[in-house]
Formats: C-alpha cells, structure tokens, sequence
C-alpha cells in the first residue's frame, strides 16, 4: 500500500504561516490566502502540508486558542473547496522544537510536556477528523538520536490515543536526526496500516543549504553548482535504501515531508537537483511536499522562480 492510494502523492508545504513566524494577526490572516489554494490546485497537485507550532492552538495557561483552530479550519475548508487534502504537522510542541532558537525543551524528560502533546493531540483529532481529507504528522524533525528510545514510547502512546477518536486517520511518524531517511530503521514498527513512515531529504546538505545561516557545520562562503555538488544519477536511490527497506519490512509507506533547495542556489540549479530527485521519488512511488510554497528562503512560488516553475512544478 502506498501514500498516494489515500490520495496523497503530490504536495506543497505553507511553512511560515502558522509556524516559524511572529505569530501575528497580519500574518496569520494574510500570509496564505484562499487564493494561494486555488493556485496550488492549478499545479496539479493533491495535498498541502501545513506545518502548526503548538502556541497557535493553546495557551500557556492550558486553555485552547479558539482563534488558532479557527484558522486551521478555515485553511482545511480552503483545501477542501479546491480538492486539495491536508497533512497537518505539529511543527513545535511544548517542550521541543527542532530549532534551539526557540528555547522549547525538556520534552523527551517531561512528563508533564508528553501529557500536554496529548492532550493537544487528542483535542485536534476531535477538531479535525474528516480521515479521508487529513492526516496527522505527529511531530516535525525529532533532532537527536539519544532521543528515539522515548519518541518510540511517546509516538505510540500518541497513536493509541488518537486511534479512540479517530481510527482511520493517516498518521505519519518521522525519526531521529531531522527524520533523516536512514534513521526510519530505529523506529518501532507501525501500530496499524495507516501509519505511515516520514522523512526529510535535503542531501547533500552543502549544495541544498549552502550559504544558509543556520547551518554554522557548513563553509558559509562555499558554493556549488549542481554538477560540482557531484549528485550522480544513484545518489537518491542510495540515499533513500535504507528507509525503502525499512518501509518493506514493515508493509507500509514512506513520505518526504519536505524537500528543497535553498533561493541562494540559481533557478536552473534548483530545477536540476528537482529533477535527480524526482526520479528516484517516482521510481519508488514515494509521495512528497516540496519545502516551501512562498518565502521561507525556499519560495517556489517567488518570483525568482518564474523561468523554470513551469518545469519545476510538472515534477512536484
């Protein structure tokens, strides 16, 4: 069984809406629009991936953010009306965030944090349950491996509660080291069929994120071309073997969360890495959200990608 057999195949991320952002009204109510739908409908594609910080959707005192749901409903109603479905991720919860910068922590160590992720969990399997439209991305970008021991624990925990209200939900579950593919291997196998695993895929690294200031393990100065980046035509097929059999082994399927290249990389650069990638993605049938629509320094949708989206977009 694959992704793409729930309808799931070919999507988009609306990152900075919702999360990585200042949380303002102004962005909240304008950043993404109806409109922004009907365009991501018109490239064919059949699914968004909506990245959510838990502080959108509660509070610090516990109480939920009617506002925050509201907004989530409103973007779902949005998918719905243009045919799109929605994997809705928890980008942030209390207690960790992939980005140090946002001072989240303690989680994996919280009891308190783990009984908050499900409680917010359980509330938005109440809120959003139209199983075939919507699935659940547990949470994004487990960093550390000394994590994966209690995100096993936590994730499943996690599951067999949302499975009490919603049992039919796809459920998508990533690892450790920023859901790299080859860390699929350490995750506990899937509680039922319609969970499925998650990963990311920015490889290589100093070719996607060159130049990116919040990677400080790269040569901030150093660039490279596509073909100086040397990405041969097996490099993805390598890349992705480990979560292939991993996924094979446990009868389920993969998907590529996000994926993309950094806007200091020149558009004609951008579409070649699209396209090595996108052979190996379609080889395999794994289905995908490419990272990011608008902005997010990985703007499909910027106008410095006007000369090859058309291309690009064929492949998304």
């Amino acid at each position: 069984m694959k992704m793409k057999d729930f309808g799931f195949y070919r999507g988009v991320d609306l990152g900075g809406w919702f999360s990585q952002c200042d949380y303002s009204e102004e962005r909240m109510d304008h950043f993404i629009t109806e409109k922004d739908f009907s365009v991501i409908a018109d490239w064919g594609l059949d699914h968004v991936r909506l990245p959510v910080d838990y502080n959108v959707m509660e509070a610090d005192s516990g109480e939920w953010k009617a506002d925050g749901f509201r907004r989530i409903e409103k973007a779902m109603e949005w998918a719905r009306k243009n045919g799109l479905k929605v994997v809705l991720d928890l980008h942030k919860t209390a207690g960790f965030s992939f980005d140090a910068g946002e001072k989240e922590e303690g989680f994996f160590a919280s009891e308190a944090c783990q009984n908050r992720f499900y409680r917010l969990w359980e509330e938005m399997a109440r809120h959003f349950t139209d199983a075939e439209n919507v699935a659940f991305e547990l949470l994004n970008e487990v960093t550390d491996e000394s994590f994966i021991g209690a995100w096993n624990r936590i994730s499943g925990e996690c599951i067999r509660r949302i499975r009490k209200i919603t049992p039919d939900t796809l459920i998508l579950v990533g690892s450790y080291h920023n859901n790299a593919p080859y860390a699929l291997k350490d995750l506990e196998a899937p509680a039922d069929s319609r969970v499925i695993y998650n990963f990311h895929c920015y490889d290589p690294l100093h070719f996607t994120h060159q130049g990116a200031y919040w990677a400080p393990q790269l040569d901030q100065n150093a660039r490279y071309s596509f073909e100086e980046a040397e990405i041969g035509a097996d490099f993805f097929e390598k890349d992705f073997a480990s979560a292939l059999e991993t996924a094979e082994k446990h009868h389920t399927a993969l998907y590529c969360g996000e994926y993309g290249v950094i806007d200091i990389v020149s558009p004609e650069d951008t579409l070649k890495w699209y396209e090595r990638i996108h052979e190996t993605f379609e080889k395999h049938e794994i289905s995908r959200a490419a990272w990011s629509y608008r902005q997010m320094d990985f703007g499909i949708a910027d106008e410095r990608m006007d000369g090859v989206r058309s291309r690009l977009i064929k492949l998304l």
